[in-house]
This record gives C-alpha cells, sequence and structure tokens, in this order.
C-alpha cells in the first residue's frame, strides 16, 4: 500500500475464500481492505467473480479477516474430522448421521461439501494442507503482535504438520481426518 500510495496508484487487500470451485463458478467470498472509494471503483469487476464481497476495513483489514476465516476453518475441519471418527468407531451409519446433524447448529460448508470424501479418505478437492500451514503461520505470527490467543489453532496447525508428514502437503484441509484413522 505504501509502495502504491508513492506512485499514485490506489491499492486494496482482498484476500478471498472458496477454493477453486467456488473461483471457476464464480462464488469467490472477498474480504477487502482499503479506502471505500476505491473500492466502490472496483467493486463491480470483483463482483464477476463473488458471491460475497464485504469492505472490512482499511488496508490490512482484508488480510486480517482472512486469518479469521483459516483460523474458523481449521477448528472446523478439526471437528469435523473427530466426529466422523467417532462415528465411524461407534459403529453408526455415517451417513444418516450426517444427514441428521448437518440440518441442526453442526451444519457448516465443510460438513456439507467434504464429509462424504473425508469419509471415504480422498483429499484432492480443495485448498492444500501446506497452504493452510502458510497461512495458521501467518495467523499464529499476528497473534504474537496483537495478544491473541489461539490455542486450538496452534494444536490444529501441529496436526497439519503430522497431515505433512504422512505425505499429505497437497491433500486437501479435509485430510485432517487422516491421522486419526492412519492406525484404522
Amino acid at each position: 500500500a505504501v509502495a502504491a500510495a508513492e506512485k499514485e496508484v490506489a491499492f486494496l487487500d482482498a484476500p478471498l475464500s472458496g477454493g477453486q470451485v467456488g473461483a471457476e463458478n464464480g462464488q469467490l467470498t472477498i474480504m477487502v481492505g482499503g479506502d471505500e472509494p476505491i473500492f466502490k471503483r472496483v467493486e463491480p469487476i470483483m463482483d464477476c467473480y463473488a458471491k460475497a464481497i464485504t469492505q472490512i476495513g482499511p488496508v490490512g483489514a482484508g488480510q486480517l479477516a482472512k486469518m479469521v476465516n483459516q483460523i474458523c476453518i481449521a477448528g472446523l475441519v478439526q471437528g469435523l474430522s473427530e466426529g466422523l471418527h467417532f462415528a465411524k468407531r461407534s459403529n453408526l451409519d455415517v451417513p444418516k448421521v450426517m444427514q441428521a446433524i448437518s440440518k441442526g447448529a453442526a451444519q457448516s460448508w465443510q460438513m456439507e461439501n467434504r464429509w462424504e470424501t473425508m469419509a471415504e479418505n480422498e483429499f484432492e478437492f480443495g485448498f492444500a494442507v501446506e497452504w493452510m500451514r502458510k497461512d495458521l503461520g501467518i495467523a499464529l505470527d499476528e497473534a504474537k503482535r496483537n495478544g491473541a490467543t489461539l490455542d486450538m489453532t496452534k494444536v490444529v496447525d501441529q496436526y497439519y504438520a503430522d497431515v505433512q508428514k504422512m505425505g499429505g502437503s497437497r491433500w486437501d484441509t479435509s485430510s485432517l481426518i487422516a491421522r486419526l484413522e492412519k492406525s484404522d
């Protein structure tokens, strides 16, 4: 932003959420940091590939919102992994369990879109573990700076490190279940 301003060029930070499928279908979520007038000028362009665009605050706010997104996804995927693992170990009919709970308070995008592939140990559908670890590392570094407590994020980051040790650096983030079921 500083370098752009020195050259009298407008700048926004605008990280995305929604992955490859969201990009292919024009269904991304965009979190924008920057000046409102600049945002309003480029919003129609972003609208071509997004389902939701939110101007969060000044430059940098978009990146911070993306950190929040990744922190939340990490926790959701770990919870879903443990729930699926528990259901399997309890000899429950996993599709029936997911049908029942996916319409209640446990519902999430991860559950709706990933439980079946997770249950089948198929991890070639989205954002890679190595990219998530990069993003979680950025969030953990920012937490050191701003004093936020991210205990669960630290743990899940280490779980993703375990997945990497299993050869899963390029598996999608739903592969957290693999570390729970590696001995099954």
